[in-house]
C-alpha cells in the first residue's frame, strides 16, 4: 500500500497530515485519492470509519485555487450532523493551504446568518440538499465556478427522499466538473444516478469485514409482538451505558421508546419526523448519557459520532446484509460490542439471506432463557 508521500501530495499537505496524526492511507484513501487528485469522476464504496472524508477531502483541498474566491467544492450530506463532521474535518485538512474558507449550510437553523456568511464568499460548501436548494433559489449560492461535486452517503440521501433535490442541484452545476460519489451500498437508484451524472467514473470498492473479533452477536427467534419485551430483556442483561435499537419505521421508533420508558429505561426516539431542535436535544441527552437507549431508524442514525457503543439491537432484522453490517460492524464507537437481533418466524428468510451473504451461520441464543433470566431483575424493581 502506498504512503501519503507516494500519492503526489504537496509538501504543505504532507506536513499537515503528519500534524493531524495521519500515518498511512487507509485502503479507501489509497484507492480513491489518485483519481480524486487527477480530476476524474469516482464511485467509492466503503464502510463508515474507513477514512472516506479524507479520501475526498485531501483531493478537494489540493485542487483548490485559494486566490479565486468562489465556491469550487460542494459536498452534499444527508444530515446536519454528518455535514458538521465533514466540515470540521475539511477545515483541519485545509490548514495546508492559506485562507481557505469552508461553510456549512444545513437546515434546522436560521438562514439569515448563512446568507451573511455567503456574501463574504467561500471556497468549499458542505450542506444538506434542502438548504442548498434554498440558497440556490434565493441566488445567495452560485455554482458556476464549481470544480468538484461530492455526494457523501449517497445511498442515505436517496433513502431520505432527496433524489429530486440532488438532481436539481446537479443540474445547476457546470457540466464540466468532477463528481465523486461515496456510498456504503450500491442500489439501483444510486447506479442510475451515476450513469446519468458521471463520466467514465473510476470504481473503488473496499470490502467490509463480515464480523470483527470484538463484536459478539446473538440472534433470537421471538413471537410476534414480543419485540419490546425482548429488547428490555437484553438491556437488563447487558446494562449498557449506551445502546442503539434499530427499528424499521418512525412509528415503531416512537412506540418502542414509549414502552421502554414505561418499563423504567431511559429511551428516546430518533427519526426523520423530528424537528431539528428536538433531534439536537435527543443527541445531546444521548451523548451525556442522560438517555441510555436511542431508538432509531437507519437513516436517522447514519453518521452519528458516538464515542462508545457497547450494545446494538435490531428490533427487527435489517432489510439486507449490507444494512445489517452497517448497523453493527460499521457503527462508530470503540471497544467491545454486543449485538442482539430479534426475528419472528415469518422474518427468518432475512436471517437466511444474512447467512448467505456472510457465507457463515449466525449464532442463535436461547430466547426463553433470555426472557426469564434477564427480566427477573426488571420485574423486581
Amino acid at each position: 500500500m502506498p504512503s501519503f508521500s507516494q500519492l503526489g501530495l504537496s509538501e504543505p499537505m504532507l506536513a499537515n497530515l503528519s500534524r493531524l496524526g495521519f500515518e498511512n492511507p487507509t485502503p479507501i484513501q489509497s484507492g480513491a485519492l489518485p483519481h480524486a487528485l487527477a480530476g476524474k469522476d469516482l464511485i467509492a464504496m466503503a464502510q463508515t470509519g474507513s477514512g472516506k472524508t479524507a479520501a475526498f477531502g485531501i483531493g478537494l483541498v489540493e485542487r483548490l485555487n485559494p486566490r479565486r474566491f468562489s465556491v469550487q467544492g460542494l459536498v452534499l450530506c444527508p444530515t446536519r450532523e454528518l455535514a458538521d463532521q465533514v466540515a470540521k474535518s475539511l477545515r483541519e485538512l485545509a490548514r495546508a493551504r492559506d485562507n481557505v474558507k469552508i461553510l456549512s449550510l444545513c437546515g434546522g437553523v436560521a438562514i439569515g446568518p448563512q446568507i451573511g456568511s455567503l456574501s463574504h464568499g467561500a471556497h468549499i460548501v458542505v450542506g444538506t440538499p434542502g438548504r442548498i436548494q434554498d440558497h440556490l433559489r434565493k441566488g445567495t449560492l452560485k455554482l458556476d465556478q464549481l470544480i468538484t461535486l461530492i455526494l457523501d452517503e449517497a445511498d442515505r440521501m436517496l433513502d431520505m427522499g432527496f433524489q429530486d433535490a440532488v438532481e436539481d442541484i446537479i443540474s445547476q452545476a457546470p457540466a464540466k466538473r468532477q463528481t465523486l460519489m461515496f456510498s456504503a451500498t450500491w442500489p439501483d437508484n444510486i447506479r442510475k444516478l451515476s450513469e446519468q451524472y458521471q463520466h467514465a467514473p473510476a470504481d473503488v470498492r473496499i470490502e467490509s469485514q463480515a464480523v470483527e473479533s470484538d463484536i459478539t452477536e446473538r440472534f433470537y427467534e421471538i413471537a410476534p409482538g414480543q419485540q419490546v419485551q425482548a429488547v428490555a430483556a437484553l438491556l437488563s442483561l447487558h446494562q449498557p451505558a449506551s445502546c442503539i435499537a434499530f427499528c424499521t419505521t418512525k412509528q415503531q421508533c416512537d412506540d418502542v421508546a414509549n414502552e421502554l420508558n414505561g418499563l423504567g429505561f431511559a429511551a428516546l426516539p430518533l427519526h426523520g419526523d423530528l424537528e431539528q431542535r428536538d433531534r439536537d436535544s435527543v443527541l445531546v441527552r444521548f451523548g451525556n448519557q442522560s438517555c441510555s437507549v436511542l431508538v432509531a431508524t437507519d437513516v436517522a442514525a447514519r453518521g452519528l459520532d458516538i464515542k462508545s457503543l457497547p450494545l446494538v439491537v435490531n428490533v427487527e432484522p435489517a432489510r439486507d446484509p449490507e444494512v445489517h453490517t452497517h448497523r453493527i460492524v460499521d457503527r462508530p464507537g470503540r471497544g467491545a460490542r454486543a449485538g442482539g437481533h430479534f426475528c419472528t418466524p415469518s422474518q427468518a428468510h432475512k436471517i437466511n439471506g444474512l447467512e448467505s451473504g456472510r457465507k457463515q451461520a449466525v449464532t442463535w441464543g436461547e430466547t426463553d432463557k433470555l426472557l426469564t433470566t434477564a427480566l427477573q431483575p426488571l420485574n423486581q424493581r
